[in-house]
């Protein structure tokens, strides 16, 4: 089931995050997010938009949230789209649900363009946004070093809204 996220969410969350936080690439982040200081997170920016989870009994198996894109005015439009599924839930779709359902609220929030940051290489990712129409419009190298290694970012887009 596809909810808006609740602050009681903050300590799965930090489960889920705090796994790739510690075994991959996915986010540049190099320290375990502790449940206090997401429950900031969250309660800063599902005031403004979009924060979903996919829960399953008692479970939450994935999170998917928006955030802004960039802080001058003339972005406003413009958001930055974020999904991750706790481990072992990869390739049952669920990122596709969690994806549908935050676009679909973009949309009815009048924002303009997606954006999703991707930390190469990542095939799953770039798979899942190419899925629903990003594509990619930039890649920088070398930006992110982790686990000794330079990690190069691409950046893929959608246009939800024409008219705005």
């Amino acid at each position: 089931m596809i909810r808006s996220v609740k602050l009681e969410d903050a300590f799965k969350i930090c489960e889920i995050y705090n796994h790739y936080v510690l075994n991959s690439v996915v986010t540049f982040e190099e320290t375990p997010v502790e449940e206090g200081e997401m429950r900031k997170k969250i309660k800063a920016l599902s005031s403004k938009l979009p924060w979903i989870v996919y829960e399953d009994g008692d479970q939450i198996l994935g999170f998917a949230y928006a955030s802004e894109w960039k802080s001058r005015s003339a972005y406003k439009h413009t958001t930055e789209s974020t999904v991750y599924l706790k481990q072992g839930q990869s390739n049952k779709g669920l990122g596709s649900i969690l994806y549908t359902a935050l676009i679909n609220q973009l949309i009815q929030h009048d924002f303009h363009a997606i954006i999703g940051g991707i930390s190469l290489p990542n095939d799953a990712s770039i798979a899942l946004h190419e899925k629903f129409g990003f594509e990619k419009v930039a890649q920088f190298k070398d930006v992110g070093f982790k686990f000794g290694n330079w990690v190069d970012v691409g950046y893929w887009e959608l246009i939800i809204n024409k008219t705005t």
